[in-house]
């Protein structure tokens, strides 16, 4: 179901995406020289759809390094919470296996 849905979302969104490729062959010029507009040495020429795709590609890139910083506590909270889980969990364990010795030694003693 969520495969179906996937689908159903994902291709009129790529469907989109090429239409707007191939309606924005033309190229442009970007100038990465704010003081001097006309500087041929830091003027690219490209398509504008490689513009829109790469700002498009740029923000899901510092949006999840955004998330990914944001979560930090909450991954470090489950790292302790993971780490103490395991302890209590070992030390449940130990005092099982120690109950049973002792369950095995009262049961031989009363033979």
């Amino acid at each position: 179901m969520t495969r179906l849905l996937k689908r159903l979302l994902l291709l009129p969104i790529g469907l989109l995406v090429i239409v707007l490729a191939v309606a924005n062959r033309h190229s442009v010029s970007l100038a990465l020289n704010p003081f001097d507009p006309a500087d041929t040495m830091l003027t690219l020429s490209i398509p504008l759809f490689w513009l829109l795709f790469g700002a498009a590609a740029l923000g899901v890139i510092l949006g999840g390094v955004a998330t990914w910083n944001n979560q930090g506590k909450f991954r470090k909270e489950a790292r302790v919470n993971r780490r103490e889980v395991n302890k209590l969990r070992a030390e449940s364990d130990q005092l099982k296996t120690l109950g049973e010795g002792s369950t095995q030694t009262a049961i031989s003693h009363h033979a």
